[in-house]
């Protein structure tokens, strides 16, 4: 794939609110986008990264914009999409410092089971596509809920704890050299207090986080559910990606035999691409441009190939 020039598009697609329930009954508020023309239509369930995260994939201070633009280009090739605000986020209620990593998988089996049963979709041509922790629960969706295809845009396929520990690794890569050892004994401590805690949160240097969330996380080993998975797969890593590993994805090839891989050349982790070194303290101004054009528009025709 190659990097082309967005362009502005008319609307081709009217979005309905969609509410989800939980299992635990918790109303996560979502958006049905619909293509235009009578349904019922193939569709997918779109799962964010991690983090305080809405339906656009937008968090107060990193703003991905996903949500929206993604739902456009399904809609675009006649695939309607769901997207959801997580507990606590947006127009959802809840504490989002208290909510597990499987929390979070468990609200998206509970979305994919509400989007299958609208009467604007057909429930046997359902998909799912999620984004860095998203990508991980896609992965777990495709090997246990029969999706009809499955996309993962830049997921880990390693456990948690070595997930974590590389992406560390790349932003040391960043940092003045006197002060690495001092910053991976911290980054160590920190680790292992979030690991081995027993409360839904802790603070670490006077912040409050998000403890279960990260020791379940740190604990899930994704490679047994891909090994798993029957569906067709679709999975695409930059070569500038600092928080997931690119070589991930001969991983996935090895374990899911049949995906399509895709190493995107300048792509980084936020889906913007850049000429300059990979690093995440480019995000703020790679954010300035909307997600690139090439990949949003080839999963959106990989996709609708597959539900159909």
């Amino acid at each position: 794939m190659t990097k082309s020039d967005t362009t502005s598009q008319p609307a081709v697609a009217r979005e309905i609110p969609l509410d989800v329930p939980a299992a635990d009954g918790i109303t996560l508020a979502g958006t049905l986008t619909l293509p235009v023309g009578p349904g019922p239509h193939p569709a997918v369930l779109c799962l964010p990264g991690s983090g305080k995260l809405d339906r656009d994939s937008n968090a107060r201070r990193v703003r991905m914009d996903l949500g929206r633009p993604l739902a456009d280009a399904l809609a675009r090739h006649g695939v309607a999409s769901l997207r959801y605000d997580r507990r606590g986020v947006g127009a959802t209620p809840g504490d989002w410092h208290a909510v597990g990593f499987l929390d979070n998988r468990a609200d998206a089996a509970a979305a994919l089971r509400a989007l299958r049963s609208h009467p604007e979709v057909y429930p046997r041509d359902v998909g799912v596509l999620g984004h860095s922790e998203g990508a991980v629960h896609a992965m777990w969706l495709a090997a246990h809920a029969q999706p009809a295809a499955a996309v993962m845009l830049a997921g880990y396929a390693r456990p948690g704890d070595q997930a974590v520990r590389w992406q560390g690794t790349q932003l040391a890569a960043t940092m003045p050299r006197p002060l690495l050892p001092i910053l991976r004994r911290l980054a160590a401590r920190q680790l292992n207090r979030l690991a081995t805690s027993t409360t839904d949160t802790i603070r670490i240097g006077g912040a409050r986080m998000n403890a279960r969330w990260w020791r379940e996380q740190l604990a899930y080993d994704p490679r047994p559910d891909l090994a798993r998975i029957k569906v067709p797969v679709l999975a695409i890593t930059g070569d500038k990606d600092v928080q997931v590993d690119p070589g991930d994805l001969d991983v996935i090839t090895q374990l899911a035999p049949g995906a399509e891989t895709h190493r995107v050349p300048g792509l980084t982790h936020v889906l913007r691409r850049t000429d300059g070194p990979a690093t995440v303290f480019a995000y703020r101004k790679l954010l300035r441009d909307p997600v690139d054009h090439e990949v949003l528009t080839h999963v959106a025709r990989w996709l609708a190939d597959r539900l159909r």
